[in-house]
């Protein structure tokens, strides 16, 4: 079943730069675990990756994913998403959301720069439908 975010946690996603770390599962079982730049289109996490990528390749074989993304300043906060991940094959599309995480995270001088580079031939369009929210707000609080 389909998840939605709060705005709490909507916030939390968006604030600053913080890099995800997307897990997927290798074909022999093994956990493989890479950092990604994303953005959110509604309660849906967006982000591109080359097509020939491991993580591409365990997405393909296997749509389950986790993303966690925290906040490494004390009191610490962290938020998990378990997903299924579906790629988009639309080439305007993915244009359009290598921008916006270009702009995202290299500014807006640079932000046509990286989604020309991060949509051209062989490069996929990702999308995490979350089935799980997991979020701890301040967890070395007292």
């Amino acid at each position: 079943m389909p998840q939605t975010f709060t705005p709490e946690q909507r916030d939390f996603l968006l604030y600053q730069t913080r890099t995800g770390k997307l897990a997927t599962v290798r074909k022999d079982g093994r956990p493989h675990v890479v950092p990604i730049w994303f953005t959110l289109d509604g309660d849906t996490i967006v982000f591109n990756t080359g097509g020939s990528s491991v993580k591409a390749a365990n997405m393909r074989r296997d749509p389950r994913v986790s993303l966690c993304v925290d906040d490494e300043r004390p009191l610490y906060t962290f938020l998990i998403i378990e997903g299924i991940a579906t790629f988009d094959n639309n080439p305007d599309a993915l244009r359009t959301w290598a921008t916006r995480i270009g702009d995202r995270y290299m500014g807006n001088d640079r932000a046509e720069e990286y989604g020309k580079r991060n949509s051209s031939e062989g490069e996929l369009l990702v999308r995490i439908t979350p089935t799980r929210i997991i979020f701890e707000k301040d967890v070395a609080g007292y």
